[in-house]
Parts: structure tokens; sequence; C-alpha cells
């Protein structure tokens, strides 16, 4: 099964792609390399999911807004290739959450988006290196943000 259709089999709709807030680019192509920069919470409706890891939610709240982070990267990988099937293997991702200071389970809240990423590509080309770390503050007080590098095909 390629990527897009186990897209459409777990019944996941991606949000719109997000839309630069400062000056960078969202998405680069380097030799077979894609790039995307740190992504946010974005809903379907384009809203953000808002709120500090330990204060205003919970842990399992805090996954979940990972998840919502990577099915926004996942929509701008789409946008700009066309087709998630162009990706070969996903090779790194850093993830940071807004967290308490006494937080400390951030590679938790980030399995949010590898276990997606996994389920997509499976679990030998959807599972790359990864950082996890906590922030003091993430842009609009957003709970996650997440940045990817992939292996094109």
């Amino acid at each position: 099964m390629t990527a897009n259709q186990k897209l459409q089999a777990l019944g996941l709709t991606l949000p719109p792609p997000p839309k630069p807030l400062g000056v960078y680019q969202p998405f680069l192509i380097v030799g077979n390399m894609a790039f995307v920069s740190g992504h946010g919470t974005v809903k379907e409706d384009g809203t953000l999911i808002i709120g500090r890891v330990g204060e205003d939610m919970d842990i399992e709240a805090g996954k979940s807004a990972a998840r919502q982070v990577g099915l926004a990267i996942l929509a701008t990988l789409k946008h700009n290739l066309g087709t998630l099937d162009r990706i070969d293997r996903v090779v790194k991702v850093l993830g940071m959450v807004n967290a308490t200071l006494d937080f400390e389970r951030h590679p938790y809240v980030i399995n949010g988006c590898s276990e997606l990423f996994a389920e997509i590509w499976g679990p030998e080309k959807g599972v790359g290196v990864r950082s996890a770390v906590g922030m003091a503050t993430l842009p609009d007080n957003i709970p996650v943000e997440i940045e990817a590098q992939f292996l094109l095909k």
C-alpha cells in the first residue's frame, strides 16, 4: 500500500498547509532531500491548538497535538510534492514542546508525530533520527512545533 493509500485507509483529513508567519520557506528541496520548516498545531479549520503541556493540557493532549502537527507536515508535503508517494523515508524529526519547567516527557509527546509517520511510511521508512526538547514558549502559545527532513525517491 502506498503512502497516499495509507493516508486514505486511515481516514485522515489533512489541514490546510500552513502559510509562513515570517521570512522563511515552509518547504524546500535540496538535491534529493525535502526540508519542512517548523510546523505548528494547525487544525482542519485553520485554527491552532493552544496551550502549554503540564499546565493547560495533559501529556495525552500534548501527544495528540504532536499528531496534529504531523498532519500539517503531511499537508505541506502533499501540497508541494503533489503526492506523499515521492517520499522515500523520514530522515530526521526535531520536536519542540512548550511545557512547564517540571515536565520531562518530551519524547512521549513527540511520539504523536513519529507514530503517525510510521503509520504512513511503515516502521522502517517512517522512523528516522529524532530529537525532542522542551521550550519555555512557542509561537502563539502552541504546545508543539516540529520540523522534519525527508529523503525523496
